[in-house]
Order: structure tokens, then C-alpha cells, then sequence
């Protein structure tokens, strides 16, 4: 949805889109990591995340009172004057898109090689041909549109939502820990750390801020809303799947958890139920991420921060060359990470984004700023003890990751030196294709 569309976004249309956004890759993609970082507190893990989402939601509605335009935390910062955290953080959320993006084509990948059989290269060779599928459906012009967007979020609800139940009408506390090491109530904030990617989509509604209803109270409604609901059924599902099949079956089935819950609930169908719901969530997240990550470089180009040939678009007002770039980004690191290791490194991205994004807000408005200071002190919290977790299991993720972000920085203080030249480098490159 877009202003290619031409539609207007009322709110149960805005809702979906957060709720979507979220849901998409979240509670399929990170059940296994959170119980295997957390154990029986992982319930409490998504509890903690939601609140410091919904702090920084409270804070998104905020900054976009003041600067009512689409482009996010981009430009909130540039309309604030802090252009050069600004021009540093498009580029580091640009990363962090691409990282999300990966994380739910290699969701998809092992939820269809699962429910088929297949196994090996499959996965992978999935999550890469999804990622390409729709890179040619964005190149296409084609969107959801808001009504299909709000058939499908509610399916997927619907169907989270039953899975839950046929697993809390078990309820038994001890299944929580049953067969695997009990944690300390502490480990719920490593594991609200390790899994915050599973809250980042909301803020993708700021990137379609002007084509709302109404947006002054859409906008801050609708995402407030989503982050609440989606808190409640990640916490549901967390329990009622823990319930259905132990702690210790989802970590050893953590890419395709709650098809194995689904399985054991109802059978064949219920595998076929929860498959189908991963593989339409997942797609529909990589699919909006896209839209929206490719819209935020066009934005950011015309800001002067990325190549000018990035802000182009072809006859179809479509920003080709951000589309495929982006697209090719999030397939290979697909095809080339683990999901701790993807799910962990995006969880970093984005609470390091929404710790700046709640200490903007936290400056910029007179408004309820305790709770801009909670999600401040909540985001940044987390995001040390997640860098802690790194440095004592996995420093050469860390290592990895670090590089990244330096690179990203460095990189982008080189092509604003040299953005003239590379303009014309990419123009004589595609002459010589067309020819």
C-alpha cells in the first residue's frame, strides 16, 4: 500500500499493516531462540520486549506529531538538526532491514522444507528463490492491498490464537522447565534482547504516514494498539506452544517450532494450518520490509545521504535499482547465516535505533516523557546486556557485526565524498547493459 495505490489507510487497515509488520517473521522465526536463552521465563522475555515497544511506539507517535511526514526515524533526527546521527543511522537501519529480511526468508525456507520433507540445501536454496520472487513482484508494481493485508493479518491471528488455546487448556507450570536446564528470572531480559526483532515492524507505519486517514490519530492509535495486541498473543503462543510439546522439542525444532506444536495439536492439518501461516507471514513480511526499506533509501537519497541514482525511479514510479540492491542484501546473508546469529544481530540493530529513537523524543516533546525515559533506559539496557551475550558466546558475531556497522559508517562518509562519481559510474554501467 502506497501512494501508487492510491488508497487511504483507515485505522484497522494502519493496524494490520503494524501488526503485520510484526507478526510476519516474529513469533515464527525466534519461539526456538527465546526458550533456549531464557527457558521457562521466555513468556517473560516478550513481556519485557513489548514494553519497551510500546514505550518507543508512545515515542514514534511523538516525533511524528511534531514532523508530520513519512520517513521515520530518519527523518525525525533531520528535521531535528542532528543531521549527521541521522545520515549514520539510515545507513545502519538500512542494515538492519536487510538482516530482518534474511531472517524471515530463512523462517520461510525451513517452514516449507519441513512440511515437505526436504532438507539439506533446500532451506536455503528456498529462502534465496523467495527473496528473488519477490524482488520481481516489488520490480512488478505490485502491493497488497489494504484489504488483503487486513484478510491475512487476522488469519494469521486467528490462527496463532487457536494453536495458543489448544495449548494453555493444558496448562501445567512445571512443562515450562520440563527437560531442560531452569534459568534464573535474569535471563528473561537476555532473552527479551536476544529476540527484540519480533517488535521491529511497527515502525514501518511511519514510513506510509501521509497516506492515512486521519493520520494525526491513526497513526499513534493504530501502532500503539498493534504493539499491545501483538505482545499478548506472543506471550499466548510462547505458553500454549510450551504446553503442547515441551521446551526441549522446540529448541531442537527452533526454525519450524510451531509447525511441530501445530502437528501435535491437530494432527495434519493443524501442521498444515501453522505452515501455511509461517510461509504467507514470512513472505508478507519480506514483501513489506522491501517496499518499505527501498521507499526509506529513496527517501535518504534525496537527502543527499545515498547515491542520487538510488532515488530515481523507473516509468512506474518504482526505485528499481534500491529494490534489487536491498533484495540481493537480504539473500545472501539468508543463505550464509544461522538463525540465532541473524535473529541476535537484527535484535541489536533495531534496540540501538529505538534507544535514539525515545531519546529524541524524550528532547523533542513536553509530552508523558517518562515514558519516552523508560523506553531510553529499557532500549539501552538491552542492548548492553545482548553485546554482553555476544562477548561471552558468540565474540566473533559480535566481531562480525561491529564491522559491518563501522563499514556502513565509513562507507557512507566516502560516498558522500564521491557521490557525483559514482552516479556516473552507475549510469556508464547501465548504458553499456542496455546496449
Amino acid at each position: 500500500m502506497s501512494e501508487e495505490s492510491g488508497e487511504k489507510l483507515g485505522l484497522n487497515a494502519s493496524w494490520s499493516m503494524a501488526v503485520g509488520g510484526m507478526i510476519g517473521g516474529g513469533i515464527f522465526s525466534v519461539l526456538g531462540v527465546v526458550i533456549l536463552i531464557s527457558g521457562q521465563w521466555a513468556w517473560l522475555s516478550f513481556a519485557i520486549a513489548g514494553i519497551i515497544a510500546l514505550a518507543t511506539a508512545h515515542s514514534y507517535s511523538l516525533l511524528a506529531e511534531k514532523f508530520p511526514e513519512r520517513g521515520g526515524a530518519f527523518v525525525y533526527l533531520r528535521r531535528s538538526n542532528h543531521n549527521e546521527m541521522a545520515g549514520n543511522l539510515s545507513w545502519i537501519l538500512i542494515v538492519g532491514y536487510i538482516l530482518t529480511i534474511s531472517v524471515y526468508a530463512f523462517t520461510f525456507g525451513h517452514y516449507l522444507a519441513y512440511s515437505i520433507g526436504l532438507g539439506g540445501w533446500f532451506p536455503r536454496f528456498t529462502a534465496l528463490a523467495i527473496v528473488t520472487v519477490l524482488v520481481g513482484v516489488n520490480l512488478m508494481g505490485v502491493s497488497e492491498s489494504a484489504d488483503l493485508q487486513i484478510f491475512t493479518v487476522w488469519g494469521k491471528v486467528i490462527i496463532l490464537l487457536i494453536l495458543a488455546a489448544l495449548g494453555l487448556m493444558l496448562w501445567s507450570p512445571p512443562t515450562l522447565s520440563e527437560g531442560i536446564p531452569e534459568q534464573g528470572m535474569e535471563m528473561a531480559l537476555v532473552g527479551a534482547a536476544s529476540v527484540f526483532m519480533a517488535y521491529e515492524g511497527f515502525q514501518l507505519l511511519a514510513y506510509d504516514y501521509q497516506v492515512m486517514k486521519n493520520p494525526k490519530k491513526t497513526f499513534p492509535l493504530s501502532i500503539m494498539l498493534a504493539v499491545i495486541v501483538v505482545a499478548i498473543i506472543y506471550v499466548a503462543v510462547t505458553l500454549g506452544a510450551t504446553m503442547l510439546i515441551g521446551p526441549q522439542a522446540i529448541i531442537d525444532n527452533k526454525e519450524v517450532a510451531l509447525s511441530v506444536a501445530g502437528q501435535k495439536a491437530l494432527g495434519t492439518s493443524g501442521l498444515i494450518l501453522a505452515t501455511t501461516a509461517a510461509m504467507f507471514s514470512t513472505a508478507s513480511a519480506i514483501n513489506a520490509t522491501l517496499f518499505a526499506t527501498a521507499r526509506l533509501a529513496q527517501k535518504v537519497s534525496e537527502e543527499g545521504e545515498l547515491p542520487a541514482s538510488l532515488k530515481k525511479r523507473d516509468k512506474r514510479g518504482l526505485p528499481r535499482r534500491s529494490i534489487i540492491l536491498i533484495g540481493a542484501g537480504g539473500a545472501i546473508l539468508s543463505v550464509s547465516g544461522s538463525l540465532s546469529g541473524l535473529v541476535e544481530s537484527a535484535s541489536l540493530v533495531f534496540l540501538f535505533l529505538f534507544a535514539v529513537v525515545n531519546l529524541l523524543a524524550l528532547k523533542e516533546s513536553k509530552k508523558r516523557r517518562l515514558i519516552s525515559l523508560i523506553g531510553v533506559i529499557g532500549a539501552t539496557s538491552a542492548a548492553l546486556v545482548l553485546m554482553w551475550r555476544f562477548l561471552t558466546t558468540a565474540p566473533e558475531l559480535l566481531g562480525v557485526l561491529s564491522l559491518m556497522i563501522l563499514g556502513t559508517v565509513l562507507g557512507r562518509r566516502f560516498v558522500r565524498k564521491e557521490i557525483e562519481e559514482i552516479d556516473e559510474i552507475v549510469e556508464e554501467i547501465e548504458d553499456k547493459l542496455h546496449n
